[in-house]
């Protein structure tokens, strides 16, 4: 019978190609499976490779990478194979990872503290500030109450210095008047921080001490916030003239900083209103003043009464993901000791 349309029109009105066609047609033969590949003349032999990998793996070797084995058998008047072939050896048998002994460090333990009222958790650290030109720089010493954000302490100076820091920390304590096993001192892992003046003095006046692990800025978040609020504040200089210019700022910013500046962290009280306990009556008069601007204005509030903000109960370095166990930080995190170095 012969067809109405021929294959061309038909595979053009229908969109198909012609070659799928006839490929689907008559489909091609199964290709014939490839003889194995014969090794070439020059292949080592299974029983070499054995052996070459038994040396690679032996106690003199079997840490070492194949070219420095390579090197030393030669160095020896013995040679296996080439280097790379050493390397595929390796590969087929799967150890073509790395072969030195790795250094393994254990974890840094996170340190976890909380205060829930002044002088319990200090925090201190040193900032660097620009001097006059380029290359000199004055160094910012800070201590902070972590509960409060309080500066209890600062100077400034030339050089980051032990000395200095034992003076500026035996001096906040004493105006403070910390009493033995009431207070800890968390800082970094900078010289200063870890050296043998700081512990001694904090060993002798009874405080504990913490510090951050290696590299994490995050372990000492409210004295890193205090510094990018100095130094973003409108007044703060992009260099100091001299290191006498650097005091003076930094006295009359930690002043404001103090007793002026309402802290979003402490429910927008001054650091010395937390730290010397007039959070609470200044919190009643700012109730006071909502419930009377309610009454004055009822239509502006709604039917929800204006609370004035509560300073947090606590404040934390490490907060630990389980609820259940802030009790018990609540009771050991203040007494917690590092051994003197």
């Amino acid at each position: 019978m012969t067809p109405i349309w021929g294959i061309a029109p038909a595979c053009r009105l229908t969109g198909l190609s012609r070659a799928t066609l006839y490929r689907h047609r008559t489909p091609p033969a199964e290709p014939k499976p490839r003889a194995p590949r014969k090794p070439p003349p020059s292949a080592l032999t299974e029983p070499e490779r054995q052996q070459v990998l038994n040396l690679l793996n032996s106690p003199p070797y079997q840490d070492l990478a194949p070219a420095q084995v390579w090197a030393r058998e030669l160095d020896e008047g013995r040679w296996w194979c080439s280097e790379s072939t050493m390397y595929r050896i390796l590969r087929a048998a799967g150890q073509a990872g790395e072969r030195r002994s790795q250094a393994t460090h254990p974890a840094r333990t996170k340190p976890e503290l909380v205060a829930d009222a002044p002088n319990q958790v200090w925090s201190w650290d040193i900032t660097k500030l620009r001097g006059p030109v380029k290359g000199v720089w004055f160094h910012l010493y800070t201590v902070i109450d972590i509960w409060s954000r309080y500066v209890v302490g600062h100077l400034v100076a030339a050089a980051e210095d032990g000395q200095l820091a034992e003076a500026l920390i035996a001096d906040a304590a004493g105006r403070e008047r910390v009493d033995p096993d009431q207070l800890t001192v968390h800082a970094d892992r900078g010289a200063a921080m870890t050296c043998k003046t700081v512990t001694q003095l904090l060993t002798d006046l009874k405080i504990g001490r913490s510090h951050s692990r290696p590299k994490t800025s995050n372990d000492n978040p409210f004295i890193e916030a205090s510094f990018k609020t100095l130094k973003y504040d409108p007044t703060f200089p992009e260099r100091f003239g001299s290191i006498q210019h650097a005091r003076a700022h930094c006295e009359a910013f930690y002043t404001y900083y103090n007793h002026e500046h309402r802290h979003s962290g402490i429910a927008l009280h001054t650091p010395a209103s937390v730290h010397h306990g007039t959070a609470e009556q200044i919190r009643e008069q700012r109730q006071r003043t909502l419930d009377a601007a309610r009454a004055a204005h009822p239509h502006r509030f709604g039917s929800r009464r204006p609370v004035a903000p509560r300073v947090p109960e606590q404040a934390w370095i490490n907060k630990p993901d389980n609820q259940a166990t802030d009790q018990h930080f609540h009771q050991v995190s203040r007494t917690t000791r590092l051994p003197a170095s």
